[in-house]
């Protein structure tokens, strides 16, 4: 079973940056199209970035242009790098395979503030 374990998370103000990192175990994470996904009180759920097995990303349209996915294959990691951060990027932090497995790690909260 593969297990997902994200961290980084934090507060920040407005305009800040942080760098999330989603550890994955297994040995076929390589091959896995990932993603990052966040939940914000009151809110579903939602996908707001992914990452081919080859590289290739897409973000949404809420964060293009501020965040960006990469992978590490010989680390078996993910990351999002969150720039120009805003309040309305509060929510709860997850990684996941495309699409998402049943279950999922814990998170990692972001939250930003003045």
């Amino acid at each position: 079973q593969v297990q997902l374990v994200e961290s980084g998370g934090g507060l920040v103000q407005p305009g800040g940056s942080l760098r999330l990192s989603c550890a994955v175990s297994g040995s076929r994470f390589s091959s896995y199209t990932m993603g990052w996904y966040r939940q914000a009180p009151g809110k579903q759920r939602e996908r707001v970035a992914t990452i081919t097995a080859g590289g290739r990303t897409n973000h949404a349209d809420s964060v293009k242009g501020r965040f960006a996915i990469s992978r590490d294959n010989a680390k078996n990691t993910l990351y999002l790098q969150m720039n120009s951060l805003k309040p309305d990027d509060t929510a709860v932090y997850y990684c996941n395979v495309v699409p998402a497995l049943a279950y999922w790690g814990q998170g990692t909260q972001v939250t930003v503030s003045s």
